[in-house]
């Protein structure tokens, strides 16, 4: 059996010129797009979809079409706007019906097939069927007017994904499912919904936004998970998840690194990794969350310590930083690592390392999740991100690139990767690194991982 599941919807209450889907779950078989077109402008215009924001000349499509006393066909070959799947109507208070097709959308190695139905009431009714010569999967889609038209205020889109019922599958939703055998896996990495089919008993690990760097590290996200524990019972009912964004960084290094946000799936929340502390006696103590942000540093000798974990059992605090900043040597712009999931951020030392992330083996393969990341320095050493790829520090310079959040989580016990300036944190829920060149580096973005037996 084949089901038939809401994605999103978005309905108009103003004029735009183009309506776009992004961050499409790939664990759909097909897409169906529905929509309901009127366009702004004096006459009917055609409808494009183009995918993945590709302005090549990529798309073709043919077209039967009746006007109810005329049948025809035409032809687009190599356009750049999109494959044509319609007519928009101009008549006050109507709207022309369209469904378009997306066949085999997440497959990585064939083009792209689409089959459209549209009927404008007042002088058409076509049928399209259309190729993307790309093999790329569709993570996004646009719905644009022929110009000058723009879609008007009370137009509706509407895509669903269909999955084809298959024995191992046993819920849909999820950016990437996949299956070994033994279970089956949805990974979250954008918000979205998990609807079982039936009753299940499922493992979970939800991982929250990592903070940003500040001078200190930017703690890890929150980390919960039911490897080693207890499993999580679901029925048939559609579970709303959501991925909990990064902290972003800031060119500021006298301002707390903001929180990152939380993730939530069914019961269980995993709070946002905090912020790390500042350079200055008012802003030098690390944000708490989910794992807390390193301290900061000041030569007022006021507290630098590092944020707490809170609420406690999700990561830990991060480290203190220096009260008595002199600027440089040894002892200049020390800061705290922002905590890690594993293991609480390095104290006073040049520049404190991030805590460690946790190994967990829900995937098959052992990785390491929701490290913090290392603090800033002025004149001595930066700290390393943590392991599960929290961000390393940066050296405070007027001119130096800021060595941000990491990359993906690591399979060996090494330090966490390093990006450069304006890459910021992708890895899983990880801290962003202190200050470099005055930027201070984003936190890593949430995921949510569900298995059961297949």
């Amino acid at each position: 059996m084949s089901t038939y599941t809401p994605i999103a919807t978005q309905t108009l209450g103003s004029a735009a010129a183009s309506v776009t889907f992004s961050s499409i779950p790939q664990g759909y078989t097909d897409l169906v797009l529905v929509s309901s077109l009127r366009n702004a402008t004096g006459n009917n215009y055609n409808a494009f979809v183009q995918f993945n924001g590709d302005t090549s000349t990529n798309y073709s499509a043919t077209q039967l079409y009746g006007t109810g006393s005329v049948a025809g066909s035409g032809r687009d070959t190599n356009t750049s706007l999109g494959i044509r799947v319609g007519y928009s109507n101009n008549s006050a208070s109507t709207f022309s019906p369209n469904i378009t097709n997306i066949m085999n959308y997440s497959n990585g190695t064939t083009y792209k097939s689409v089959l459209s139905r549209t009927n404008d009431i007042n002088t058409i009714t076509m049928a399209v069927i259309g190729t993307w010569r790309n093999t790329s999967p569709i993570t996004s889609l646009a719905i644009i007017p022929e110009s000058p038209a723009q879609w008007q205020s009370g137009s509706t889109f509407s895509l669903y994904g269909i999955q084809v019922g298959d024995k191992a599958q046993k819920a849909q939703g999820g950016n990437i499912v996949t299956s070994d055998g033994t279970y089956v896996y949805h990974t979250f990495t954008s918000s979205g919904s998990f609807i079982p089919s039936a009753a299940l008993n499922c493992d979970y690990l939800v991982v929250a936004g990592g903070g940003a760097g500040g001078w200190g590290g930017g703690g890890a996200g929150g980390y919960r998970t039911s490897i080693g524990g207890s499993q999580l019972s679901l029925t048939t009912q559609t579970y709303p998840i959501i991925i909990g964004a990064g902290g972003t960084g800031s060119s500021n290094t006298g301002v707390v690194g903001n929180n990152g946000s939380n993730t939530i799936f069914s019961s269980i929340t995993s709070t946002g990794g905090g912020g790390g502390g500042g350079y200055g006696s008012d802003v030098a103590v690390g944000a708490s969350g989910g794992s807390g942000g390193g301290g900061g540093s000041t030569n007022s000798g006021n507290s630098t310590v590092g944020g707490a974990a809170s609420p406690a059992g999700q990561g830990n605090a991060g480290g203190t930083g220096s009260p008595t900043h002199t600027g440089n040597g040894s002892d200049g712009g020390r800061a705290g690592g922002g905590g890690g999931s594993a293991a609480v951020g390095q104290s006073n030392t040049a520049g404190g390392a991030g805590g460690a992330g946790t190994s967990n083996s829900i995937l098959g393969t052992v990785y390491y999740w929701a490290a913090g990341g290392g603090a800033g320095a002025q004149g001595c050493s930066a700290g390393a991100g943590g392991i599960g790829g929290g961000g390393g520090g940066g050296t405070y310079s007027s001119t130096g690139p800021a060595n941000a959040g990491g990359s993906a989580w690591n399979t060996s016990a090494t330090n966490g990767a390093v990006g450069t300036a304006g890459n910021g944190g992708v890895a899983t829920g990880s801290g962003g690194g202190g200050i470099g060149g005055g930027v201070t580096g984003n936190g890593g973005s949430g995921i949510v991982i569900i298995r059961y037996l297949a």
